[in-house]
């Protein structure tokens, strides 16, 4: 089976993982602190903290903006369910944004519309959860403009698109919002096995997520609450997680951004190889706004189930029979069970609805052979042509 995407592991990842594995730290060393450096120094951000996932990255990022009962945390139904549960982690409410048909991404002209009804409703989000979807960044320069006008706080979701840009300049920079999240899960686009980071530039939300993610506990004499009464003093300030990452992730981090650049290039050539494989045939292929560069961690079509005689399940479930690895990137959150008994009603987010009758994400990763791109679109065209 060809899997959707995986990960690239070299010689070198392994050596950096073996010498960690033989050294004094194993987790609380200097790889973690190194590696964050790595990060932030490669896309322009102030500070990064590493987490043991992009799940407790968006976390540690809600609770650091304040997120809390009686607020509200919008975000786009077409994304995985954590980077709506992080919300319901707060105890705050959890809505959602249509996206827009082209992009995928959370709608700036749905998300300007909810907002100016909540306005009246007095209902309106304490933190927008922007999700860069297949690794193209959302319009962030009229999502930062909204939440001049209305108030709100940008998390970008950026799970999907290190080594992406928008405007010319990395993604994970902070200008256009207060915190952004990578992850390093195996399929994304640099892998630490398991893993996440959280990015900010402000100074004071930097010093609470480095709280948050290890137990609230503190050895900053600044922040404790009287002089230490020695040492070895420690204090918890406030209550938090168990959210580090390990030194052997750490390590593995800095190997795989050595080749971050040389991933995306990559994606681009193989995404441009799909493009022009599919020519002509009944689907729609990924567009890319011209203000992004995506860090393409997914290549999405959307069948044209109009020009062909076969349902969207058929197409799927044929190309899996062909040992095609196909996955749907995402079933859309409003629609989960646990989010059904709140009240959601599937069709309240059309343009995300349609998405999900359509979308397939075809298997892409650094190390596959143009030859299988070519393979996949051949079979995939004696399907749509059956």
């Amino acid at each position: 089976m060809i899997p959707y995407g995986k990960q690239d592991i070299t010689q070198s990842d392994i050596d950096a993982v073996v010498e960690v594995l033989t050294s004094d730290f194993l987790t609380q060393g200097p790889m973690v602190p190194a590696f964050e450096q790595k990060v932030a120094d490669h896309v322009g951000a102030k500070h990064a903290f590493a987490v043991n996932s992009a799940t407790s990255a968006l976390h540690i990022a809600c609770k650091a903006l304040g997120l809390g009962p009686g607020d509200w945390l919008w975000t786009t139904p077409i994304t995985f369910v954590a980077s709506a549960n992080c919300g319901l982690y707060c105890g705050a409410q959890v809505d959602f944004v249509d996206i827009d048909p082209k992009t995928y991404n959370l709608c700036p002209q749905a998300l300007e519309a909810k907002l100016e009804a909540a306005e009246l409703e007095n209902r309106l989000p304490k933190v927008l959860v922007a999700v860069h979807l297949c690794g193209q960044p959302c319009d962030m320069e009229a999502i930062y403009n909204l939440s001049q006008r209305f108030g709100f706080r940008i998390v970008e979701d950026a799970s999907h698109a290190i080594g992406g840009k928008y405007k010319g300049e990395f993604i994970g920079n902070g200008h256009y919002s207060d915190i952004t999240v990578f992850s390093f899960h195996p399929v994304k686009i640099v892998t630490t096995a398991e893993g996440g980071m959280a990015l900010t530039n402000d100074d004071e939300l930097a010093s609470h997520m480095n709280l948050l993610r290890s137990h609230g506990v503190t050895r900053d004499q600044q922040l404790m609450t009287h002089e230490p009464d020695g040492p070895w003093y420690y204090q918890q300030v406030e209550l938090g997680y168990n959210y580090r990452m390990t030194e052997l992730q750490a390590a593995l981090g800095i190997s795989q951004m050595g080749r971050l650049d040389e991933f995306v290039v990559r994606r681009h050539e193989l995404a441009k190889s799909y493009d022009q494989l599919l020519e002509g045939l009944p689907v729609t292929t990924p567009w890319q706004h011209p203000d992004s560069y995506s860090g393409l961690h997914l290549y999405v079509i959307r069948l044209q189930l109009g020009g062909i005689n076969k349902t969207h399940r058929q197409v799927f479930e044929s190309l899996r029979e062909h040992g095609i690895g196909v996955n749907l990137h995402y079933i859309p959150v409003h629609t989960q069970p646990y989010y059904q008994e709140m009240g959601f009603e599937p069709e309240a987010f059309p343009q995300a609805m349609q998405y999900y009758r359509e979308a397939i994400s075809l298997p892409m990763f650094p190390n596959m052979p143009v030859s299988v791109s070519i393979k996949i679109s051949d079979i995939l065209k004696g399907l749509l042509n059956d």
